[in-house]
């Protein structure tokens, strides 16, 4: 791979367990060896928290084996970084000091689960959704209080950052299709066209990082946490599901959901609940799960219903396809995907049947299955899935679970300020 003229840094990039970025930086004199060679880094980026902290119940890589390195080696483009000129990035591969695969590799579990796609005769292409917050730095809040969703003269006010980054995004490789002012003061959404599916895997991660980077220039915090307040909208991420076959998009049969498509809405609606945790992942985004706020509290599907939590989008033929919308912005962009795939697929093999519409207000619905309300449940239910062993090995599952609960259990133990304020001169 050859650098771009004007090339200094070349940053290599490995999604963590959460899907954030860690890495390190080379002079562009180094490049060569590192493009052949890769780089060491500590594997233990898989199973620590999202502050690096190392957990001594590490169900992979306990202390006494010493964590070990892994071999970082590029694979993806090469993306000149437009808001750093000079720089380069590059996403990496990981293996052992053996060559071998690492099990606990996301990006590994989302290429295994599309090449079963792609056994099947299917192209996976998904396009994403993001939400974030714009803060202030200092006093980590937004800069207005009401909202303003979709309001133009409320977004020019965020242009200052938001023309930037969405060039730079573009110029990143990034296919941008549009941005927004979201439900709650300073958040925004930024819609990702649709792609193959490790491609977009990629990008999502890559535009987490980027969005950070960008915001920062501009003087702003930019947040992918999925609760900033109890009384406003989290932040998710929404995934648009297609499957195409010799470039034709097999969801549509004349514009509507195809056999194809209903027995992989099946799929996700009758796994969701058991794969809940690749999707939020912290105990903060269960705290999104409330009644009418634009994330499903039960695994119900419907057309164009935003109440739901798996949205079906009829139209043109290229236009069809399925939304699961119950994934919060902090989830590892290749489990979430890996898992939603690998329950689509499932649906198709067993032609499974999804449950009746519900095409009014998913909220008020009594029958339907619950989703986890909280990691305990989620971790519970994942344990039980014979799909998420199948599909992620018993050891990421494990892992999975481990770091969710070590979160939850830090955040419980934890006294807050609101249960000062609430009990301290009452009792």
């Amino acid at each position: 791979m050859q650098l771009p003229e004007g090339t200094d840094t070349v940053e290599l990039a490995v999604p963590d367990a959460f899907g954030i970025l860690r890495g390190k930086r080379v002079p562009a004199s180094a490049w060569p060896h590192v493009a052949e060679n890769g780089i060491h880094m500590a594997s233990v980026i898989y199973t620590w928290t999202p502050r690096c902290e190392i957990r001594d119940d590490d169900e992979w890589l306990d202390p006494s084996k010493g964590w070990p390195d892994m071999q970082a080696v590029p694979t993806g483009d090469l993306r000149p970084v437009p808001w750093r000129p000079g720089a380069v990035m590059v996403l990496c591969e990981t293996k052992d000091e053996d060559g071998q695969q690492l099990p606990v590799s996301p990006r590994d579990v989302l290429a295994k689960v599309l090449g079963k796609a792609a056994a099947m005769g299917f192209e996976v292409r998904i396009g994403f959704e993001l939400e974030f917050y714009l803060l202030d730095p200092v006093t980590k809040r937004p800069k207005h209080r009401d909202i303003q969703c979709y309001g133009l003269a409320r977004g020019a006010e965020y242009e200052d950052v938001l023309g930037p980054m969405r060039k730079h995004l573009v110029d990143f490789g990034i296919p941008v299709e549009a941005c927004n002012t979201e439900y709650a003061p300073g958040q925004i959404e930024v819609n990702i066209r649709y792609d193959e599916a490790m491609r977009t895997a990629d990008n999502a991660v890559l535009f987490r990082n980027a969005v950070k980077e960008i915001a920062q220039q501009h003087g702003y915090l930019a947040t992918f946490m999925p609760k900033i307040d109890y009384d406003q909208s989290g932040s998710g991420v929404h995934l648009h599901h297609s499957l195409w076959r010799d470039g034709k998009n097999v969801f549509s049969d004349g514009g509507k959901l195809s056999d194809v498509g209903r027995w992989y809405l099946g799929g996700l609606q009758h796994h969701m609940a058991e794969l809940t945790l690749f999707g939020t992942p912290t105990p903060n985004g269960y705290k999104r799960r409330v009644p009418y706020s634009f994330c499903p509290q039960n695994a119900t599907w419907g057309h164009d219903n935003r109440t739901v939590a798996l949205r079906v989008i009829e139209g043109g033929d290229n236009a069809v396809r399925i939304e699961q919308r119950d994934g919060s912005a902090d989830a590892n962009p290749y489990l979430i995907m890996a898992a939603q795939i690998a329950a689509g697929l499932h649906g198709i093999e067993h032609r499974m049947e999804p449950g009746p519409a519900t095409d009014t207000d998913a909220y008020a619905v009594t029958d339907a299955p619950l989703l986890p309300r909280n990691v305990p449940e989620a971790v519970e239910a994942l344990r039980k899935s014979d799909l998420a062993r199948k599909v992620f090995g018993d050891l990421l599952v494990a892992v999975t679970a481990g770091i969710a609960m070590h979160e939850h259990e830090y955040c419980t133990l934890r006294v807050s300020d609101i249960e000062r304020d609430r009990y301290l001169e009452v009792f």
